[in-house]
C-alpha cells in the first residue's frame, strides 16, 4: 500500500531515513513523505513522525484544486469522522486549515463527529502540494518521556534520549527476532530499546564500570567487557550494529588516538556485520571519508546538541559481495 507520513519537524532529513524501515520512498515534501510501504506493521516503530495515513491523492495546493479532488475521490466513511488540515510553514495553499476541514467535512459521504471521531481524514499542505490521507497510526508523545535515562537504575551524563536511539535503530533497518552489536555500549541505551522492539541485543565496552552499568539498565541483555578495537565475535555474526562511538580522552579510550580508534572500530564492525546490512555510527566529525574505505556510505545527518557538539549520524552498509 501507497503510505503518506507526517514527519517531526526538528531536523529536516533524518526523517526521511527512518522510513526505509517500511519500503521505498516515492515522494517527499517539507514534513511530509508518500512511500510504497512493504511493512505496515512496523509502522508503530516510528520515532521521528507523528502520524502515518492510508494514501488517498495529491493535488497543488490550491483551494479549488483540492475541492475538485475531493469530489473525484467520492469518498464515504462508515464511521463517525472529522477532517483535520495542518499547513507545513512555506506552503503556497491561498485557503485556511479550518476551510480545508470544512470541505472535507461536506464532501466525504457519512456521520462528522469532531468531539469522538473514529476516522480521521487529514490534508498535509507542504509547499505547492496537498497530500490527503486516511489516519492509520499517531504517535503518542508520551511514549518516550516516561523512559527518561535519569530514571533508569545505572545514569551517566552525555547518553542519548529514547527517541533518537530508536530512530538510529530504525535506520539500521533491524528487526525482531534479529540481533544487534553497539560495541561501545556505554549505560546500555541501545540494547534497551532493542529489547523492546524484540531485538536480540549484545553490548561490549572497555569500560567495567559501563558494563555493570548496562546489566542493571538492560538485565535480558548481553553484555561484556570487551576492546572495540578487537571485538571477540565471529565473522558476519550481527544483523546490524548501531553505536554511539567515543570521543573524548578518556581512561576508556584506549587508543593512540581517536583516529586510530575510529579506524581500527570501523575495520572490526565491517567485519563482525552480516554483508548487504547496515551500521549506524554516530560521531562527533564527520568521518565520512574515512569509513567509505570500509563500507558504502548510505547517509550522513548533522544534528547541533549545543554549542560545542555536533552529532554526525553515519549510515553504512556492508556490500554482498
Amino acid at each position: 500500500m501507497h503510505l503518506l507520513v507526517e514527519l517531526a519537524g526538528d531536523h529536516p532529513h533524518l526523517p526521511f531515513a527512518e522510513l526505509d524501515l517500511l519500503g521505498t520512498l516515492i515522494e517527499r515534501g517539507t514534513q511530509v513523505a508518500v512511500i510504497d510501504c512493504k511493512r505496515k506493521e512496523e509502522i508503530p516503530r516510528l520515532a521521528l513522525a507523528h502520524s502515518a495515513m492510508e494514501f488517498l491523492g495529491s493535488c497543488p495546493a490550491r483551494k479549488e484544486a483540492f475541492e475538485r479532488m475531493l469530489k473525484d475521490l467520492s469518498l464515504t466513511s462508515p464511521r463517525p469522522f472529522a477532517g483535520r488540515a495542518k499547513k507545513v510553514h512555506g506552503n503556497t495553499m491561498d485557503a485556511s486549515e479550518g476551510e480545508l476541514e470544512r470541505l472535507i467535512g461536506a464532501l466525504v459521504q457519512g456521520k462528522v463527529d469532531l468531539q469522538d471521531p473514529q476516522d480521521e481524514f487529514r490534508v498535509i499542505v507542504s509547499g505547492s502540494r496537498c497530500y490527503l490521507g486516511r489516519v492509520l497510526w499517531r504517535s503518542d508523545p508520551q511514549r518516550f518521556a516516561c523512559r527518561r535515562p535519569g530514571d533508569r537504575p545505572f545514569f551517566h551524563p552525555g547518553v542519548m534520549m529514547p527517541r533518537m536511539v530508536r530512530a538510529l535503530l530504525n535506520i539500521s533497518c533491524v528487526r525482531r527476532n534479529e540481533t544487534l552489536l553497539d560495541p561501545f555500549c556505554g549505560t546500555g541505551g541501545m540494547i534497551m530499546e532493542a529489547l523492546l522492539l524484540g531485538i536480540s541485543g549484545v553490548g561490549s565496552d572497555i569500560d567495567p564500570e559501563m558494563t555493570r552499568g548496562s546489566r542493571m539498565n538492560a538485565r535480558d541483555g548481553v553484555f561484556l567487557i570487551a576492546d572495540g578495537r578487537r571485538l571477540p565475535f565471529h565473522d558476519r555474526s550481527f544483523d546490524a550494529v548501531v553505536t554511539d562511538l567515543p570521543y573524548g580522552q578518556s581512561v576508556s579510550i584506549r587508543a593512540r588516538s581517536l583516529d586510530s580508534l575510529y579506524r581500527d572500530a570501523l575495520g572490526e564492525i565491517t567485519r563482525v556485520l552480516r554483508p548487504g546490512r547496515r551500521a549506524v555510527l554516530v560521531t562527533h566529525r564527520d568521518v565520512r571519508s574515512l569509513a567509505a574505505t570500509y563500507m558504502r556510505v548510505e547517509g550522513c545527518y548533522s544534528q547541533r546538541v549545543h554549542k560545542s557538539l555536533t552529532r554526525h549520524i553515519l549510515v553504512l552498509a556492508r556490500d554482498v559481495n
